[in-house]
């Protein structure tokens, strides 16, 4: 272990781990709510919005919400045929209203099964034989698209480990909810995965900070990628390696090597 490295890593989470973090990030979105299902459909939507510049990220979600008459979960329980018209045209890059569509219904027919979107990540047994976050995106992604008539392009917007991507919203998303401190940033309300579960997620900004710091080798950024850089940030941190995103992200954006 490299305890400099250890030492500079942790000191910028201190930095970056706080609450005047959350405005200029997606993360700023569920944290307008406090209903708990209202903060997992929008904390998803807000991760899986994620690419392009963050104000840009902010606002469609914000506008998405408006949408929603900024109630989510009851929007997707008790919305009438003509309640939909709201969510049309609305587009965000390559997310479209086709996409919004199909993951209502989804959302919908999970949140009549189960209190918590926490179970659409628990479909699957965990096995010992492959990490937990793994399994879990893999069986997350098939019963997303159980549905019947799913549009194929909306697969696109739902990476997973077996297309070898590094599944950076969905892994971002997961830290959200997972993460238990007291910095008033990472929601920690799901109890399942552990945070020393998770896999951090590689944005271009981590990525670039991390081979700075010898973190990562491999030249493609993929599964194995974010594993790698995962596994050597649990040297650093056992029990909660995730907590250096803070850090990588943070001096990847603020430009300070």
């Amino acid at each position: 272990m490299d305890l400099s490295l250890k030492d500079f890593l942790d000191k910028k989470v201190e930095e970056f781990n706080t609450p005047d973090f959350i405005p200029s990030d997606p993360i700023s979105i569920p944290h307008r709510f406090s209903k708990k299902q209202d903060i997992e459909i929008m904390g998803f939507f807000a991760s899986i919005l994620a690419w392009g510049q963050r104000k840009t990220i902010i606002n469609k979600c914000v506008e998405l919400a408006e949408r929603m008459d900024n109630a989510p979960h009851d929007f997707i329980l008790n919305h009438q045929e003509q309640d939909l018209k709201k969510l049309l045209e609305f587009k965000h890059r390559t997310f479209n209203d086709t996409d919004l569509l199909y993951f209502i219904s989804f959302f919908k027919q999970h949140y009549l099964r189960y209190d918590s979107l926490e179970d659409a990540f628990l479909q699957a047994p965990f096995t010992s034989d492959f990490n937990r976050v793994e399994q879990a995106l893999i069986s997350f992604r098939s019963y997303f698209f159980s549905l019947p008539d799913f549009p194929i392009r909306t697969r696109k917007h739902i990476s997973s480990p077996l297309k070898k991507s590094s599944c950076k919203r969905l892994n971002m998303f997961l830290r959200w909810m997972v993460r238990k401190d007291n910095r008033g940033v990472d929601f920690g309300i799901w109890n399942t995965l552990e945070p020393r579960d998770l896999i951090c997620p590689c944005d271009v900004h981590v990525e670039r900070v991390a081979r700075k710091f010898g973190l990562i080798q491999s030249d493609k950024v993929n599964w194995k990628t974010a594993l790698e850089l995962t596994e050597n940030l649990r040297e650093l941190d056992p029990l909660d390696p995730v907590k250096y995103d803070f850090a990588l992200f943070g001096i990847g954006v603020v430009g300070e090597m």
